[in-house]
């Protein structure tokens, strides 16, 4: 398992600590599929850049991305990118305070509202199931939610509002399940005490 973590540093008076570094990678479970991330956590706050490469005979694609979360956990802002062998995309995502969300693909920021959403989900990408899951402790209490999600895919970084649900199956010290429903598809992720992503059955597990 690849994680680095940084020395945690407490200010003087002993209330602030700087966040959390890890360098973390998932490899994809049945196609030729590596996820990068470098990951900066503090409670609910957190940043995070990363690539993804996708290799095998159906996708032959890469993602790179810029997030942002603030300090109550919801997604502020999104920087995507892909490249084919055919074309590049990017995608700019951003979302304001009182909750409008800006899409722009470099041609002008549109205004949409995807339903109060606050949360992100990039296909392949098994970083952003971990946003909704620290956002609402789930890997330290029980609970269950289904939520309004703006959802992007890869290659074509097109953009559109789904509904997920998550739901705390086991909570532990060092490792926690949620269970995770989209659509007609359903499984049990594995997270870490950080409510970072350590197995994801049938999509990648961390290395």
């Amino acid at each position: 398992m690849n994680s680095f973590n940084t020395a945690e540093r407490v200010a003087p008076g002993g209330e602030a600590r700087s966040p959390l570094a890890h360098m973390v990678t998932w490899q994809g479970y049945a196609v030729p599929r590596l996820e990068q991330v470098r990951v900066l956590v503090s409670e609910r706050k957190l940043r995070a850049s990363g690539r993804l490469v996708a290799a095998g005979p159906e996708e032959q694609f890469s993602g790179s991305f810029e997030l942002s979360i603030g300090e109550t956990g919801a997604v502020s802002r999104l920087l995507l990118r892909s490249a084919t062998v055919s074309e590049e995309r990017h995608l700019s995502l951003s979302r304001s305070s009182e909750g409008a969300w800006l899409v722009d693909r470099g041609q002008g920021a549109e205004r949409a509202d995807f339903d109060g959403a606050i949360d992100v989900d990039v296909q392949y990408a098994v970083m952003f199931n971990s946003i909704p899951i620290r956002r609402l402790n789930l890997h330290r209490e029980p609970a269950e939610h289904e939520l309004p999600v703006v959802h992007v895919s890869l290659p074509d970084l097109s953009v559109r509002l789904v509904r997920q649900s998550y739901r705390t199956v086991s909570v532990g010290e060092e490792h926690s399940v949620v269970s995770f429903t989209s659509g007609e598809f359903q499984e049990d992720i594995t997270v870490d005490a950080e409510g970072l992503v350590v197995d994801y059955p049938r999509v990648a597990q961390r290395i």
